[in-house]
Parts: C-alpha cells; structure tokens; sequence
C-alpha cells in the first residue's frame, strides 16, 4: 500500500502507545495534547497528515477525559484531510452498559460506539469486549482481537500439571472452555449471583476442582469482588492453587487490598490499562506485538484472521 501510515496516541497509557510502535518498527507521531485551567483539551497535530493512513492509540477507562481525547483527537485528524483513520482502542470503556437491563437507564456502549464514528472514525480495533455483541454497534468496520493467545502462550511455556480452568460466571464459559481445550485442561465454571453493581456472590462450582490447580479465567477486574470470592469458594472447595488472568485491570477501590488478602497466587494481566500500582501477585504482560501486527495487516489490506484464532 503506497498510502503512508503513521501512529499517533492520547495520554491514557502511553507506554503500551510507544511499545506498540517499538514492535511495529516506528516511533509515534508527533501531536500535542494539552488541559486548559479549566479542565477543558486541546490537541493539535504538529506535522502534516493530509492523505496518510493513520492509527490512533488510546484506551478509554475513566476519567472521561481519555474518551474526549480521543474524539478531538479523530476529529482533529479528519479536519486535517486524512484519507483513513483507525481508532485503537485496547480497553474499551463503557463496554459493561451493553443492554437495557432496567428501566430508564442508557446503553452506554452503544453511545460510545455513535460518537466515535460521528468524531470521524473510520475503522476500529480494539481487544476482549466486554460482551461481544457491541460488534454489532458499530456501522464500520471493527477487529475484535483477543488476548487468549498471550496468556495460553504464556502456559505452554509453563506448564502446570493438573489444572483446571474456572470461568467465573456464564458470560465467561466460551473463553474459558477455549483456553481448556488449548492447553488440556479440565474445566469448571461458578453460578454466582450479583444483587447490586460491583457486588458478586458464589452460588455454586460446576465441576471437580479438589486437589486441582486452578486458573480463574476473565476479561476484566475491576473491584475484584467476583475474582477474590471465587479464589475463596475454590480454596474451600479443595483447590491446590488458584491463579486468574484478565485482559483488563481496571481494579478500582479495594481491588488491590482484596487481591493481597485473597487466596489468589498469582494474577496475570495485560497492558492495554496501566496499573496504578505494582504488586508482587500481579505480573503484566504485553499485547503490543499483537497490535503491532494487526495494524500491519489493516495498513496493507491482508487478512487479520489469523489473529482471532483463540
């Protein structure tokens, strides 16, 4: 593709924007971001973009800023006469307010998905949605990468004997019996109930996790309720060890505090949102590569199939 490319990123994690680049072979663009006294942003791009194929990489968790950010960054880009522009969207925020679940409440998701093709979105990539179904949201073309490979890479170079994967709920059965079938293990699943927001209550463990070692397997933590009392309900079950992965460590509140009193033994997350602070259970690894290839492929038009393997 003749077109050229160029990478730009918001402020919301600038370490997974510049390693995405590193991987790609580039370095990222040049564009300033800037907060007024009031709050208010300003971005600008400081080179010409006119007729280029550009990628913009920016997470969305709050504060709303990182959302602003990214749509003057789309709009900014689509003013400057741009011939393509992909958002990047690694974690994408509001993904949990998917479906009118109660009266008079918004479909956030949904919103979301409107205003970044309104700013001027022509494609988007993102990872591991919180429900699937947002796909269907968006009237342009989306890629829905998953970070499955990096974790599932990660335990076929250390194996464990006699491991069990848990999903922690129903949503996360599909994802869970990938991995199980990936690396050979068995698989079990936890009915639990959630009577308010950010409350999570065991039920029932579908399946044997006695003298098990077992890998709690989901896509997002935020206060780290559901994960911590499904590491105490498999303890008490008669578990070895409890590990967990997630794709997205929001963990908010007390979810550090309620990691470091869990059962949990080691958490394995991504970088598509930065941790706010380190902890000794919790090892991150990166899905920069994963990315860097996909905006390969998107760039020269080639299949990204390949990518949505697990």
């Amino acid at each position: 593709m003749d077109t050229p490319l160029a990478l730009f990123a918001g402020r919301s994690n600038l370490a997974l924007s510049r390693a995405i680049a590193e991987s790609y072979g580039t370095e990222l663009g040049e564009v300033t971001i800037r907060s007024f006294s009031d709050g208010e942003l300003y971005v600008k791009y400081e080179q010409s973009i006119r007729g280029e194929d550009i990628f913009l990489i920016q997470s969305t968790p709050p504060p709303g800023d990182n959302i602003m950010e990214l749509l003057l960054l789309l709009d900014a880009a689509k003013r400057a006469s741009v011939k393509r522009v992909t958002a990047v969207i690694p974690y994408f925020g509001y993904a949990r307010q998917d479906r009118k679940d109660q009266p008079r409440v918004s479909i956030a998701s949904k919103l979301m998905a409107n205003v970044l093709v309104e700013a001027g979105a022509d494609r988007i990539l993102t990872m591991d949605l919180h429900a699937s179904q947002i796909q269907g949201f968006f009237d342009i073309p989306l890629d829905h990468l998953y970070a499955s490979r990096i974790f599932i890479e990660y335990f076929k170079k250390n194996p464990i004997e006699n491991l069990v994967v848990v999903a922690p709920d129903v949503g996360s059965l599909k994802m869970s019996r990938a991995y199980s079938k990936k690396l050979g293990a068995g698989l079990a699943f936890i009915d639990k109930r959630r009577p308010k927001q950010n409350v999570a209550e065991v039920m029932n463990i579908i399946g044997e996790v006695e003298g098990k070692h077992v890998l709690i397997v989901d896509d997002l933590i935020d206060t780290a309720g559901t994960i911590t009392n499904a590491a105490v309900a498999l303890k008490e079950r008669g578990a070895l060890s409890v590990m967990a992965t997630c794709t997205h460590p929001i963990l908010s509140g007390p979810a550090y505090q309620r990691i470091e009193d869990s059962p949990i033994d080691m958490l394995l997350v991504t970088d598509t949102v930065p941790l706010r602070k380190p902890s000794d259970k919790i090892q991150v690894l990166s899905v920069a590569g994963i990315f860097a290839e996909a905006i390969q492929r998107i760039h020269t038009n080639d299949t990204i199939s390949a990518l949505f393997d697990d």
